[in-house]
């Protein structure tokens, strides 16, 4: 009998705890109701938390319409550090003086980081160069050449409070948040870290509505 013949085809979506990997919550999803066929549609960072979607059995073969859908997020970044993955899995290389920073200038900063913009992925990410992973590259100290791509930031709120900005935004297939917190340290000449990061959306999906590891339906349940 095959895979899909015998795991439910469901969409299930999970709130990813801290410091997870998105594999590392497939590899527990499969092991609890006991699945052959589990895949997520699109990664998350360990030291993100938030909705994952997880899809079973044929349901697997639609994994590509999950990933394309816009997603929001909400989270932290600090101006004046920095750090070479650009969010807090690597320690602080670098301080600078923000005291001459204002609320107009940073705002001002963000709002050329809205609609369509091109991107270049951080060097610690999980895209693939001459089928090595960038991630593993750049813990060997060596940078690699990633390509920019374009991308779509479709909403970008922010609520200031120096040296930290709380953020929400809605942005297409492929942004990565760690970039987009880069780049605005950049231009604004002072270096800036995500602190914190939440996906909260994928499409018409809600981290409101998702399981947590501990919260799982049983096995019975979940077959029905």
């Amino acid at each position: 009998m095959s895979v899909e013949s015998t795991d439910p085809a469901k969409v299930l979506l999970i709130d990813k705890p801290y410091e997870w990997t998105s594999f590392g919550v497939v590899k527990k999803v499969r092991y609890l109701l006991k699945l052959k066929k589990v895949g997520h549609a699109g990664t998350l960072d360990p030291l993100a938390t938030g909705l994952l979607i997880l899809c079973t059995g044929k349901k697997t073969k639609e994994i590509e319409n999950f990933m394309g859908l816009p997603k929001e997020y909400t989270g932290t970044f600090i101006l004046g550090k920095s750090t070479p993955s650009h969010d807090l899995e690597t320690p602080f290389d670098e301080e600078n003086d923000i005291s001459g920073l204002t609320s107009e200038k940073i705002l001002e900063v963000i709002s050329h980081y809205k609609g369509d913009i091109m991107q270049t992925p951080p060097q610690h990410s999980a895209i693939k160069v001459d089928g090595k992973r960038a991630y593993n590259s750049a813990r060997e100290g060596k940078e690699i050449e990633l390509k920019s791509r374009p991308v779509t930031i479709h909403e970008f709120e922010c609520e200031i409070d120096l040296p930290n900005v709380n953020f929400r935004i809605t942005c297409s297939k492929g942004t990565y948040i760690r970039s987009l917190v880069r780049d605005i340290g950049i231009d604004l000449e002072c270096g800036a870290c995500l602190t914190a990061l939440r996906r909260t959306k994928i499409g018409s999906y809600s981290v409101d509505d998702a399981y947590t590891i501990d919260t799982l339906p049983t096995l019975e349940e979940f077959r029905k």
